[in-house]
């Protein structure tokens, strides 16, 4: 229901309103359903919250990955801050010689500063354009993937959205200018002026081996949380469920002020049932009464000799057909499955999951045992095999307390239908709505969705995470690699005539590369520790996000840091190797 707090009034106090009202309704509907169990056994309660539900009070894995990914955008924003920053300060300490000219000529600081300033914002803003462009794309992508019910918006036709670009490239020319204003803060007139080109702006800078050591690190940050939700997906992939997920088809009925009596329904039921099994291209059809992970139904159960079931865990319940287990593909180990003898007026029976035998009738042969289903009073459901466990509430620690019964036994004119095709499910979904929309009366329809859309909803958290951190990791990495091959071919232009020296007094080719490669290596190994610091503590809070995987993998850290080295390696070698050939007479003469 929708309600709207009254001024002045807690969620506390709305919470324990709406929860008493909700009891007294309950008890209410137990005097006309006896089925349902007492009060005292489920607890029932309500809640207070925002009609977004992400918004809480149980705000789902998905929209704290969600959180983290904004922060991961914000890290790849600093990298490539941090990356153009030392571009700019480069080329500023290449400018040294005409920034005092400028001054000398009269040019005020001010003036000279708000330059450095504009080339920087002109720089951002062109920078904003094309990210703005880039995320009208790349947005459409992502909801296609992740928010197909989402509806089309337009980010370049969001104020808020443009209001953010635009805020957020003004922020990034401010941090990029900074650097190459400050270093003209410390401007020589008389030293630069009279200094060469090349004698003024060589020089080793830890302002550009300081941004170089953050990229390195943040690369590192971005590539270990993208490692860690990777390896999340894969466990979540390949985890046991107890059922297919491909080739079953999910088929719900939606009724649309269609009345139809008990016995109309059950009929419905039936002649859905007998056309989905004589579609091409079906091969097992079944009814339902509950889905993994979209809907549960359990009830209260009494065992001989146990004095509380409920006290066991939560036991929930499916009603089948005949060809439910071969149509989800889940195995009986023991007895049977529910088979055509099951009829309304046959004796009740129940096929129980093994964590279920184990836990009603530890040591004991579950088959033929007695279960009372709803209360104490009703005839016994007999157990007459048993099946594998699987996942119906959480991929995680389920306990798979979990039975069938028959649906000719237990609410006929309820549920809708599981069909497993040849092949993927998504192929002959369109199809088979259509032929069972045929046999619907009046306004009411059939919806056809893919078992494994249902499951998606499960595992959207860690794809998100796997795609988005994935993306941004590479991205930051390829920043990362530009940069320190930037900075480390203009060191290698500033040092053509130290480098022609040494090899004019014999040192070697691979000498001089070694010289240039070590001094990168000795960069990215400064970063690479930094990050993985940093990752370690970071880890602490991402560690709830992944699925089967310590946020402390030494098998991803220790990829990460040889990825890290590896390129590190390269972008100092092709510019170290490009000096190492040039003419020792050439640079000697070089200015």
């Amino acid at each position: 229901m929708l309600v709207q707090r009254k001024p002045g009034v807690s969620v506390a106090a709305a919470d324990a309103d709406l929860t008493n009202a909700y009891r007294r309704s309950y008890e209410v509907q137990r005097t006309t359903s006896r089925m349902l169990p007492p009060a005292e056994m489920t607890r029932p309660h309500a809640l207070a919250a925002s009609v977004l539900s992400e918004r809480g009070p149980n705000e789902s894995d998905f929209a704290k990955v969600a959180t983290w990914v904004s922060g991961v955008a914000l890290i790849v924003l600093l990298i490539a801050c941090a990356n153009v920053a030392n571009l700019l300060l480069a080329r500023a300490l290449r400018r040294r010689r005409e920034i005092a000219v400028r001054l000398a000529l009269g040019v005020s600081r001010a003036r000279l500063l708000s330059q450095l300033l504009t080339e920087s914002l002109v720089l951002a803003l062109l920078g904003g354009l094309t990210g703005l462009l880039v995320a009208e794309w790349g947005g459409a992508v992502l909801r296609a993937q992740f928010l197909a019910r989402s509806a089309q918006v337009s980010l370049v036709g969001d104020a808020r959205t443009l209001l953010f670009a635009g805020v957020a490239a003004l922020v990034a020319g401010l941090l990029t200018g900074l650097a190459p204003v400050l270093q003209t803060r410390r401007v020589d007139l008389a030293g630069d002026l009279k200094a060469g080109a090349r004698e003024g702006t060589f020089q080793r800078s830890r302002t550009r081996a300081a941004l170089l050591v953050l990229q390195a690190a943040l690369s590192v940050v971005l590539l270990v949380g993208a490692g860690l939700f990777v390896r999340s997906l894969r466990h979540v992939r390949v985890i046991p469920l107890g059922y297919d997920v491909d080739p079953v088809l999910l088929v719900d009925l939606n009724m649309r002020g269609v009345q139809l009596d008990s016995a109309q329904k059950v009929a419905l039921r039936r002649e859905l049932l007998e056309t989905a099994q004589a579609i091409p291209g079906v091969e097992h059809a079944s009814r339902q009464l509950t889905v993994p992970f979209w809907s549960t139904w359990s009830m209260g159960l009494h065992v001989a000799g146990i004095d509380s079931v409920s006290r066991l865990g939560e036991f929930d319940l499916n009603a089948v057909t005949p060809e439910y287990f071969a149509t989800l593909g889940t195995r009986i180990l023991r007895g049977r499955g529910i088979g055509a003898e099951d009829t309304q007026h046959a004796p009740r029976a129940m096929v129980v999951s093994s964590a279920m035998a184990k836990t009603l009738w530890p040591g004991r042969d579950p088959i033929g045992q007695c279960v009372k289903v709803g209360d104490d009073t009703v005839p016994c459901s007999y157990v007459v095999g048993v099946a594998e466990n699987i996942k119906a509430q959480q991929l995680g620690d389920d306990p798979g307390l979990f039975y069938y019964l028959s649906s000719d036994q237990w609410h006929p004119d309820e549920g809708g239908l599981f069909i497993r095709t040849r092949g993927e499910a998504a192929r002959h979904a369109e199809t088979i709505r259509r032929r069972l929309q045929q046999v619907m009366p009046g306004a009411s329809y059939v919806t056809a969705t893919p078992l494994r859309e249902v499951l998606g909803e499960q595992t959207r958290s860690w794809q998100l995470g796997a795609t988005m951190f994935l993306a941004f990791g590479a991205l930051a990495l390829a920043l990362a690699a530009i940069g320190l091959y930037s900075v480390m071919a203009y060191n290698v232009s500033q040092r053509t005539q130290e480098l022609g020296v040494r090899a004019a007094l014999g040192a070697q080719q691979r000498d001089l590369v070694r010289l240039v490669v070590d001094e990168g290596l000795t960069l990215g190994a400064a970063g690479i520790v930094i990050g993985v610091v940093i990752a370690l503590a970071g880890g602490n809070w991402l560690g709830p996000l992944l699925f089967q995987e310590s946020p402390h993998d030494p098998l991803v850290f220790g990829f990460v840091t040889v990825v890290l080295l590896g390129v590190t390696a390269l972008a100092s070698f092709v510019p170290a190797r490009r000096a190492a050939r040039v003419d020792p007479m050439i640079a000697l003469r070089a200015e």
